[in-house]
């Protein structure tokens, strides 16, 4: 019988590394995380970004790589509150407090619906570089955790899955911020629940909800 799958990772995940975007020609008094343009006003800490998924595109959970069977999701949304955010060139570090997935669906043989898709362990650092890459880490000694139930031909189903990171890459040009391939190993759960899991998804735009207007946010 072919293993059914849970591939939802968080990306937590993203998970997570809201607000960063690539660098772009800026004053050399920017500080590396700014809204509204490039090199505009500082974002402070403190302030609360959040993103959700670009228009017209999904979050999703493949059981392999370049392969169409997993689980995708037409909703998801992430927030992280801004820890430090230092003069360009630098890094900024962020506490990624929230991701939420619906609509989620599955492809899977043998499933039959997606009961939930929960990020765990909640919150996680977030580094965000002056070159745009963005890291998403566990607190020491734990790993990024997202659990997945699922409704199968047998019932009810939970998986557990871990990775040790995440990474993402971000773009000024559109504010957005995408995790490829992101992947997730089973931690626990039945043996229908596939081994492997590969998260993918852009959010954008970035903006900082803390600010009137909730402008973009830029990475300096």
């Amino acid at each position: 019988m072919r293993r059914y799958t849970a591939s939802a990772v968080a990306a937590t995940a993203a998970l997570s590394a809201l607000a960063l975007l690539p660098a772009t020609t800026a004053s050399a008094d920017s500080a590396v995380l700014t809204y509204g343009s490039a090199g505009g006003s500082a974002i402070s800490v403190g302030d609360v970004l959040t993103s959700s998924l670009a228009s017209g595109t999904s979050a999703t959970m493949k059981t392999s790589l370049g392969g169409n069977s997993g689980i995708t999701c037409s909703a998801s949304a992430l927030s992280a509150t801004v820890t430090s955010n230092p003069a360009a060139p630098g890094t900024a570090t962020e506490s990624a407090t929230s991701q939420t997935f619906g609509g989620c669906t599955s492809n899977v043989f043998g499933v039959t619906g997606v009961q939930s898709l929960t990020v765990n362990g909640l919150p996680y650092n977030t580094s965000a570089s002056s070159d745009g890459t963005v890291k998403v880490t566990p607190s020491a000694g734990s790993a990024i955790q997202t659990t997945v139930v699922l409704s199968t031909l047998l019932g009810s189903v939970t998986c557990v899955y871990r990775a040790p990171s995440l990474s993402a890459v971000s773009n000024n040009s559109d504010t957005s911020l995408t995790f490829t391939n992101q992947e997730f190993t089973k931690s626990s759960g039945s043996f229908l629940c596939n081994n492997k899991g590969y998260f993918s998804a852009t959010y954008a735009p970035v903006v900082d909800s803390s600010v009137s207007g909730s402008p973009a946010v830029y990475t300096n």
